[in-house]
């Protein structure tokens, strides 16, 4: 193998190794922190966009959300309009599986979705099959929340499938 090659890979290859995947443990020092018993409790608001691949914004909403616990199992019953007057409603129901984590179920969800607390942040990876033309297609969500006071967290999540970008939703959501 010529030495330019060689060098090449190693670059590709230390450029790979470098590109470690953030994890909600690199938030865990962040303050205020998160407890999803707390923040995800009572009457809370939700303003956001859904931007398409090429990040333009395609669509504006609002939420109305209710969350209360109950024998630890928590629900999130979560009610939207969009700018366009379509309504959705989608209700979590997380339930305790380990320290700092929960399973999460709705309705229009595939299967369990992962949640995964630490800090001021909290991951939900999961599977979300929406309506396309004359059926369904199954969209993966990767959703990063944080906490940036009390009352307000920000919420980033990626849509993927087949592992390339679809989408991405950005949201508010506020404790009233």
């Amino acid at each position: 193998m010529a030495l330019p090659n060689r060098f090449l890979i190693s670059l590709l290859l230390l450029t790979l190794i470098g590109c470690s995947s953030i994890t909600v443990e690199d938030y865990a020092g962040n303050r205020p922190t998160l407890v999803p018993e707390s923040f995800f409790d009572g009457e809370l608001m939700a303003h956001g966009v859904v931007k398409n691949r090429s990040g333009k914004v395609i669509r504006y909403f609002n939420a109305d959300i209710k969350a209360y616990w109950q024998n630890g199992i928590g629900t999130i019953e979560e009610d939207f309009l969009f700018d366009d007057g379509e309504k959705d409603r989608r209700v979590w129901t997380l339930r305790p599986s380990g320290n700092d984590r929960y399973t999460g179920t709705a309705g229009d969800v595939v299967g369990e979705g992962k949640v995964h607390f630490a800090g001021n942040s909290m991951f939900l990876d999961y599977v979300l099959r929406i309506p396309y033309n004359d059926g369904t297609l199954d969209i993966h969500i990767d959703d990063r929340m944080y906490l940036v006071d009390p009352d307000t967290l920000i919420n980033e999540s990626r849509m993927t499938k087949f592992g390339f970008d679809v989408g991405e939703i950005l949201l508010v959501i506020r404790r009233l």
